[in-house]
């Protein structure tokens, strides 16, 4: 080889490695900003603008999103269904009645279960199940109570608790009651320690459900286990802070993250903070705080395949809770507006369409977004 020959291989390799290096020494500003958790970018337009809605993913990998409002006091009955295949919202059959701030849980028969929700001034007791076969909505039996906003978990063995809520004199319950899958009935169990409206309730490994915060005229810290195996519910530790209207998602390890959320001050009160729940132990542990506080979030946190929940609503940021790092990520990209009572649901290939909310108004959005990690 020729010398010139030598000296252009070795300036190549000198480039080469002075790139390496460079690239090495921005890998941590990169992770610090926020690229390590992927982005978010705007997708398509609901049919009607909604916020308080639900969005259950079907066996087939469509999504159902179901009522809502347009406005105060202008709830819809209508259901539209998203195709992550076209990118595209198309309609479905109609509710009974239109509501917000229901319950929808995807049962083990391919149905969803819709239930309570605000229907004018109060809550309501109805029930109907959708069937994605037909695109219909089919009237069962009554819950035995109105509940708006009430918890709602699909239990172990595929019934459903019903947790809390709020009645039609905006009485906060402590009552809870099953939905029976196999005869589509209603029925009583034990009763909270606390009333409360706007909690949340995560299904730990072992069966049983951790039910904390919300509230019954003041906001509440306390916090308490259903146990379906004997249908009561037993308290457990306090809350660091009292909080409703906040989220809450199962890590990897079986503990449970709580986020966000306000106090007393309502819309003066969010919060950033966060705190872990040990089963093991029943206690509360501060963690590292949201990079910003928001609450009217969606009751339950998004899993992703890697282990890390996704949080979405109440600020224009989309943040990501790392279990191993303990901190909170900012993913690329934000939302237009703080939307606050949109929903997120993770689709199969493991993408988050985030759809809907109201900012600091009442009229909400058609708009939707995709997080891709």
């Amino acid at each position: 080889m020729n010398r010139s020959r030598l000296l252009l291989v070795a300036a190549i390799t000198i480039s080469c490695a002075v790139a390496a290096i460079a690239y090495h020494a921005s890998a941590p500003a990169i992770a610090a900003s926020g690229f390590a958790a992927g982005a978010v970018s705007p997708a398509g337009q609901m049919l009607d603008p909604r916020s308080g809605h639900t969005a259950t993913l079907l066996p087939d990998g469509r999504v159902l999103i179901a009522g809502g409002m347009r406005r105060n006091q202008d709830f819809y009955k209508s259901a539209e269904l998203y195709d992550p295949a076209s990118g595209k919202f198309q309609p479905t059959g109609e509710m009974s009645i239109g509501r917000v701030g229901q319950i929808a849980v995807l049962l083990p028969t391919g149905k969803v279960l819709v239930a309570g929700g605000w229907v004018g001034n109060g809550g309501t007791d109805s029930a109907e199940l959708y069937d994605p076969a037909t695109g219909k909505f089919t009237v069962i039996a009554k819950m035995n109570s109105p509940r708006g906003r009430p918890s709602a978990t699909l239990l172990a063995k595929g019934d459903v608790l019903i947790a809390g809520g709020e009645r039609e004199d905006n009485e906060s319950l402590a009552s809870a009651e099953i939905f029976h899958v196999k005869t589509l009935s209603f029925q009583l169990t034990g009763s909270m320690h606390h009333p409360r409206i706007s909690h949340i309730a995560t299904l730990l490994n072992d069966g049983r459900v951790l039910i904390a915060g919300g509230y019954a005229g003041d906001v509440s810290a306390t916090a308490e286990l259903y146990d379906p195996k004997t249908g009561g519910f037993t308290e457990t530790g306090r809350m660091s802070i009292a909080r409703c209207k906040h989220t809450a998602g199962l890590l990897p390890d079986g503990r449970v993250l709580i986020a966000g959320g306000s106090d007393n001050r309502g819309w003066k009160g969010n919060l950033a903070s966060a705190e872990i729940y040990d089963p093991h132990t029943g206690k509360f542990t501060s963690t590292a705080s949201l990079n910003d506080s928001r609450f009217k979030l969606p009751d339950e946190a998004v899993q992703l395949a890697s282990g890390k929940l996704l949080i979405a609503g109440g600020s224009k940021d989309v943040e990501l809770f790392d279990p191993i790092a303990g901190k909170f990520l900012l993913a690329t990209g934000q939302l237009n507006d703080a939307w606050h009572f949109m929903s997120e649901t993770r689709l199969k290939d493991g993408a988050v369409l985030l759809a809907g909310g109201y900012p600091n108004n009442d009229q909400a959005t058609a708009q939707t977004w995709i997080y891709r990690p």
